[in-house]
């Protein structure tokens, strides 16, 4: 299969307000793509189009506020599309929303939210689009799974779930479409600096110093710049590979899953426990020279007179590093 070619098609971006979605659409933009761009941030949507048309007048942009949570609304900006657009040469599922709990902390609603916008958005729009990418010769799908698509940690339930959903989905996709010309990227993101945990929902069981906790942690782990993992995920899909990985903090997450299927939660587990503040030993005063020997070496080991460390070498809790 041939490179995906970019200049003069029409791309599908989901999620298109911020984050990766923003820099895919610029991304694309630079690229000579026009674009059809979707997200609920109305007024993020409409700064992400008024950045990429200052710098690219020639640029054919449309945009639809919908959120693909709702199921109804989604299948019909999915048909409006479809009609507006009868050849579409890249569609990127890109959209994805997190939620904070244990399966027992979280309820069935809060756990069916992330499924329908994270999984069953992606089936409603490739299937409605389908006909479209096999209209355009070349055409190419890219489905945004995640690293939790590889790897399943404790109290990433709903999130896990939704996104080896994603993986599965798009693999058999990729076997089913090869005889059409259609390429298909999965793709799996490490941290990247995007506000998926800011914007999380916390499940209804969760104390917020709990999930405060584990947000903090987790927020130290995303250092990927979005522009960066968009170029990767671009130049995966030129390129027509199968499953794009974006970081360290994938690839050996992915390794880890590979060499201990059963066992790496243990692993994980260790890796995420907060380490205790270390406290330095207390350092001896040095004791005063006798008189007459100013000038000599002021020995140390030694306690003041009193007996007592001197207040700075009393030992001080550092605060641990952000």
């Amino acid at each position: 299969m041939r490179d995906l070619d970019f200049p003069g098609g029409t791309a599908v971006v989901t999620g298109a307000a911020s984050g990766i979605g923003a820099a895919l659409a610029d991304g694309l933009a630079r690229r000579g793509a026009d674009l059809v761009l979707l997200d609920r941030d109305a007024d993020g949507l409409a700064a992400v189009v008024a950045s990429i048309r200052a710098r690219h007048l020639d640029r054919e942009i449309h945009t639809y506020v919908v959120d693909l949570a709702d199921a109804e609304a989604t299948d019909r900006v999915a048909a409006e599309i479809r009609h507006a657009h009868p050849r579409i040469r890249l569609l990127i599922n890109n959209a994805g929303v997190a939620l904070g709990g244990r399966f027992d902390q979280v309820t069935l609603d809060e756990f069916l939210w992330v499924i329908e916008i994270n999984f069953r958005a992606v089936v409603r729009l490739t299937h409605a689009l389908l006909p479209s990418l096999k209209a355009e010769p070349g055409s190419h799908l890219v489905n945004v799974s995640s690293l939790f698509g590889l790897i399943a940690p404790a109290g990433q339930t709903a999130y896990a779930a939704s996104k080896f959903a994603v993986r599965g989905f798009t693999e058999a996709l990729r076997h089913e479409l090869v005889d059409d010309g259609i390429g298909v990227t999965s793709v799996h993101p490490g941290g990247i600096r995007t506000r998926i945990v800011a914007n999380a929902r916390v499940g209804s069981g969760v104390s917020l110093e709990e999930y405060g906790v584990g947000s903090r942690q987790f927020e130290k782990l995303l250092t990927i710049d979005p522009a960066v993992a968009a170029e990767v995920i671009l130049r995966g899909a030129q390129r027509r590979r199968g499953r794009v990985l974006i970081g360290w903090s994938a690839k050996l997450p992915d390794l880890l899953g590979r060499l201990a299927p059963a066992g790496y939660g243990r692993v994980l587990a260790l890796g995420m426990r907060p380490r205790p503040a270390r406290v330095p030993a207390p350092r001896p005063a040095p004791t005063a020279p006798p008189v007459g020997a100013q000038d000599a070496p002021v020995p140390t080991g030694v306690a003041d007179a009193a007996g007592s460390a001197p207040d700075d070498a009393v030992g001080r809790e550092p605060g641990r590093p952000a």
